[in-house]
């Protein structure tokens, strides 16, 4: 970046939330610049794209952040595949969450969301499905975007068509203050050299990384590992959303499977063995047949989670950075609400009540109370 640093946006981080951030700059004729050490790394990469607002059993303000979101998203896919000229793989398949029992769903919290399938409908809505399952909710709303093969590459290239800067491989070091505002970073990029990035603005969305790049941030890593199969073509239209595993079939007939829950794993990289006997066991307990089915590929990420597993948007405690992390296990479906929220807060523009209470209840200063 040149010393002149007026509308100069520093995103540090090259994620799913970093890439839709510096998008949305960036289309707005901003100088926008992506610090990030490692961008395969980023939980967009791993994540299997559900949009599953409802599906999640979302509650209170986490349900009306990923419902504004949802109705955010059509139209910020259509601008990225416009720019881009990448099909994201955006599809309202809507997505089945099987019960055992009834108790357990008239508990789940979006029930009154749902259709109700009793067995007869859950056989005729998945093919195959375990016979352990009796009851079921349909969320025809909820749905999926192809993150990992194109919605983060079309990001990249709507990105650098719009001018953006990507200096992968550059690890912030530290932060450069003076008088309360950051005016930028010390960065190791991957040569080897050190440099001192300048900014007018900053906005951290380093993921699972945060921490450590702010200490302050209560952002911590829970990884999650998963795989692929490959299934008939149209065998599976819809996602299944298990209470221990998921199955999001794409266009092509490929399926994630995912995902472990590991709180502890620190930044333990690589897939374990018990990691994968779990994918497979809630393979079998969803879709017995799909057991025979080829796997194709294992992979692991880390999400970002904070202690309230809420996303922390917004102000920090320096002046002129910003906070958009801690998003957990809906970095796709709340990509284009943030990105949205955070344009318009820097720009000071003018903001709904429900996005001022979005604000309020996703800021740093609740950690603090």
């Amino acid at each position: 970046m040149t010393a002149n640093t007026k509308n100069s946006i520093l995103i540090i981080g090259g994620g799913l939330i970093g890439l839709s951030i510096a998008y949305e700059f960036a289309r707005n004729d901003f100088k926008v610049s992506i610090l990030s050490k490692n961008r395969s790394e980023s939980a967009g990469f791993v994540a299997a794209g559900m949009l599953a607002t409802h599906a999640e059993g979302l509650e209170n303000e986490l349900l009306k952040f990923g419902q504004h979101s949802q109705s955010l998203i059509p139209e910020w896919i259509k601008n990225i595949e416009q720019d881009s000229g990448i099909e994201c793989g955006l599809r309202k398949c809507g997505i089945v969450v099987p019960f055992t029992n009834m108790k357990d769903l008239r508990k789940f919290p979006t029930y009154k969301y749902g259709k109700y399938l009793n067995q007869k409908d859950l056989k005729n809505e998945i093919n195959g499905i375990n016979s352990i399952w009796k009851h079921g909710l349909v969320f025809e709303e909820d749905g999926q975007i192809d993150n990992r093969r194109r919605l983060m590459r079309a990001l990249e290239r709507a990105c650098s068509l719009h001018g953006v800067q990507f200096q992968e491989g550059s690890e912030v070091k530290d932060l450069t203050i003076e008088k309360n505002k950051i005016i930028g970073a010390e960065v190791l990029n991957a040569t080897g050299e050190l440099k001192n990035i300048r900014c007018e603005k900053a906005i951290l969305c380093s993921g699972a990384w945060s921490k450590k790049v702010l200490n302050k941030i209560p952002v911590f890593p829970v990884k999650g590992q998963m795989l692929s199969i490959q299934g008939p073509l149209n065998f599976l239209k819809r996602v299944l959303f298990g209470p221990d595993t998921y199955l999001v079939p794409r266009d092509d007939g490929l399926i994630i499977v995912g995902a472990t829950v590991e709180k502890d794993s620190k930044f333990n990289q690589g897939n374990t063995p018990n990691g994968i006997k779990q994918l497979q066991k809630g393979i079998w307990s969803l879709l017995p047949e799909a057991m025979n089915w080829p796997q194709m590929e294992h992979w692991w990420g880390f999400r970002p989670c904070t202690p309230d597993f809420k996303p922390i948007i917004g102000k920090s405690d320096i002046e002129n950075l910003f906070l958009a992390t801690g998003h957990y296990r809906n970095g796709v479906l709340f990509s284009a609400i943030t990105s949205d929220l955070i344009f318009k807060f820097i720009q000071d523009k003018t903001l709904s009540d429900s996005e001022i209470s979005f604000l309020e209840k996703f800021s740093l200063k609740r950690f603090r109370i």
